[in-house]
């Protein structure tokens, strides 16, 4: 399983709650479209939480993505495809900035199958 993480923050212009709209609203109806999804989790910053013995970092999002494929080949077929880049072009419409990753992710809680 691969997993593509992107945090992302709105653009000027908009609000955080006209962001969150669009995004949940109009561009993750998009993402059922494209080929090879096995999973799409918008998460929506609503709070922060800091610790006292360790300094905050200066990053600042509106939430981050998660887009899921069985394999890194479906990953990039489906980064290939119309219905993607029609996600992509809504996405330069509220989105202001992004960073994505690959993830390689390990379960901790609870523990994987043996």
């Amino acid at each position: 399983m691969i997993k593509m993480m992107s945090l992302l923050t709105r653009k000027p212009h908009l609000t955080h709650e006209q962001f969150v709209d669009h995004w949940m609203n109009i561009h993750g109806p998009l993402a059922l479209a494209v080929p090879g999804v096995r999973r799409y989790v918008q998460s929506h910053i609503v709070g922060t939480r800091s610790r006292p013995d360790i300094p905050d970092t200066d990053v600042e999002i509106d939430g981050f993505a998660e887009l899921w494929y069985d394999d890194m080949e479906a990953a990039q077929r489906a980064a290939a495809s119309p219905e993607m880049k029609i996600l992509t072009d809504d996405g330069a419409l509220f989105i202001g900035r992004i960073k994505s990753y690959v993830i390689d992710e390990k379960q901790i809680i609870p523990p994987p199958p043996a």
